[in-house]
């Protein structure tokens, strides 16, 4: 497959998923949750392998959404979203949702802004985050340094995640300017403790991930890889068919409490925390001052800008 963004091997009964812009923190672009999916698909047709293990390369898991662009106002260098690797269709079509140009022309903060067309956009990410989720195979999710905004959208749609102990781990987007499209954190962890994180965009460390419920296990930095292969071969040992039929008897519960509603609210309510008064006051001065200013100026108020604070004692 043609992957501009991740990469795939497998061997040992194991597809390997790895995002791979390290240089940008693994920040999802247009084109990451299209390759995710089509990885996935891959993974299931093949009767070699039993379980995907899904994990980031460089200095952390996911950083979240690459929004330098969108944020400081230049789409220019953003890649639209083609059809998945191996498709026989083509690039989308100039201004359709997924177009730079009309992403860029959405965000505008003097400009009328379509919610549809935002959604439509936004929609085609979480589907292919989804894709894990919806995965006939289980999927297990390694987290090390960091996972945070985006990044949680896609690690919690996994199945497992062992997590490194000093993981930083939450959505600081809930402050402002986000809102988390996958909507996982209360099947996660039940209503009170999202409520915790989502109020105040407070983050976990990844021992208090797994104290929580949120990771299957948190290790410490050196045995991180050791405990997710040991976990990864435990449940590889399975054939197939029990594999999919366990997953697909657990995830039942979560289809009839109403998840796939709560995503459909959850991707709307993302951008309308784009273009609300505050939304265009944090566009404005990530246009004047940068993107990463923004959020440091968003976060020091809380005391856990970048990897220092986390916000739960």
């Amino acid at each position: 497959m043609d992957l501009a963004t991740l990469t795939y091997e497998t061997g040992e009964r194991v597809a390997r998923i790895t995002l791979n812009r390290p240089e940008r923190g693994n920040g999802i672009v247009p084109r990451m949750p299209a390759e995710i999916a089509a990885c996935v698909e891959r993974a299931n047709l093949d009767p070699a392998v039993h379980v995907i293990a899904l994990a980031g390369a460089g200095s952390g898991f996911c950083g979240g959404y690459d929004l330098v662009a969108s944020a400081e106002g230049d789409m220019s260098g953003l890649d639209g979203v083609e059809a998945p690797p191996g498709s026989p269709l083509g690039p989308a079509p100039p201004g359709s949702p997924v177009d730079p140009a009309a992403i860029g022309a959405n965000h505008a903060p003097e400009s009328n802004w379509d919610p549809v067309t935002d959604f439509q956009f936004m929609w085609r990410n979480v589907r292919g985050f989804m894709s894990l989720f919806h995965s006939e195979k289980p999927v297990l999710c390694k987290v090390h340094g960091y996972c945070v905004a985006g990044g949680t959208d896609m690690a919690l749609c996994s199945d497992l995640l062992v997590v490194g102990a000093d993981a930083k781990i939450g959505y600081p987007p809930a402050r402002v300017w986000g809102s988390p499209t996958t909507a996982l954190w209360a099947a996660r962890l039940g209503p009170m403790r999202a409520k915790r994180l989502l109020l105040t965009g407070d983050s976990l460390t990844g021992e208090q991930a797994a104290e929580w419920g949120l990771a299957t296990e948190a290790a410490p930095p050196e045995e991180l890889d050791q405990r997710f292969e040991a976990l990864l071969e435990r449940v590889a040992c399975l054939p197939i068919n029990q594999l999919v039929m366990m997953k697909m008897l657990v995830n039942q519960s979560l289809y009839a409490q109403g998840l796939h509603q709560t995503q459909l609210l959850g991707t709307f309510f993302d951008g309308v925390a784009r273009h609300t008064e505050e939304g265009h006051d944090f566009v404005r001065r990530a246009a004047e001052g940068g993107f990463k200013q923004a959020v440091q100026e968003r976060d020091e108020p809380f005391g856990d800008h970048g990897l220092e604070g986390f916000g739960v004692e």
